[in-house]
């Protein structure tokens, strides 16, 4: 161990299937798990209530799927992030597994603060639960990204106000068509707030809604160079 530091590393992860139906909290419970299980040398804070340093990237809201999470953790140890990988998918349940792992940099900024965009894949339908029409939803795409401005309702402390949310929409396109109809590419930035999938699609035409959401990327963007968190740091 070099003094305090410890031996931090990054992994990547995937939250597929029933699992998506689980909280965040669950989750972290579920990989503190599989640490215990694979015996891993976690590193802990000191004080009176240690806890093992273990801090995951922006938390993914119940009812979505996810190809890219994060998480960092501190080793007491030195081991080689690859050897990680197979041991701790195996140790985890159904419907979650890790996919790369990579050795971080002492004192890397941490994921909340450094990841500035997700990249997400909706497929939608309106309220009546039927499917979107193709032209009619990348006609709305379209005009979305020509509004000057997407309103939508926020409750700040106890008050709701107007927010615009377009300085956050990046990009929004039609894809290929999923099991209830037609699907929209978002990407979406975190600065200078994050945006929830079920508010842009809100704000862009009231009668759709999420069917099945998944992210499908992070993005860490340093000096107009758009970096995977496993290689930013």
């Amino acid at each position: 161990m070099r003094g305090d530091v410890g031996f931090p590393v990054r992994l990547r992860f995937t939250e597929h299937g029933k699992v998506r139906f689980v909280s965040h909290r669950d989750v972290a419970r579920a990989f503190e798990r599989a640490f215990r299980i694979e015996q891993l040398p976690i590193a802990f804070t000191q004080g009176f209530s240690p806890r093992p340093k273990v801090s995951f990237g922006l938390a993914l809201a119940v009812g979505h799927e996810s190809d890219a999470e994060y998480l960092d953790l501190e080793l007491a140890e030195p081991i080689d992030p690859a050897a990680l990988v197979e041991p701790l998918s195996a140790a985890l349940p159904e419907g979650i597994a890790v996919t790369g792992a990579a050795a971080l940099a002492d004192r890397a900024p941490a994921l909340q603060e450094a990841v500035t965009t997700l990249v997400w894949r909706l497929e939608v339908t309106t309220r009546t639960g039927e499917p979107a029409a193709p032209l009619a939803l990348a006609r709305v795409a379209s005009e979305a990204l020509k509004a000057p401005a997407l309103p939508v309702m926020r409750t700040r402390k106890g008050r709701e106000a107007e927010e615009d949310i377009r300085p956050m929409l990046r990009r929004l396109e039609l894809v290929e068509e999923g099991e209830r109809g037609a699907c929209l590419a978002v990407e979406l930035s975190t600065r200078p707030a994050s945006v929830r999938p079920a508010e842009l699609l809100a704000a862009i035409g009231g009668d759709l809604v999420e069917h099945r959401t998944r992210r499908t990327h992070q993005w860490i963007e340093r000096g107009g160079v758009r970096l995977e968190p496993l290689d930013a740091d």
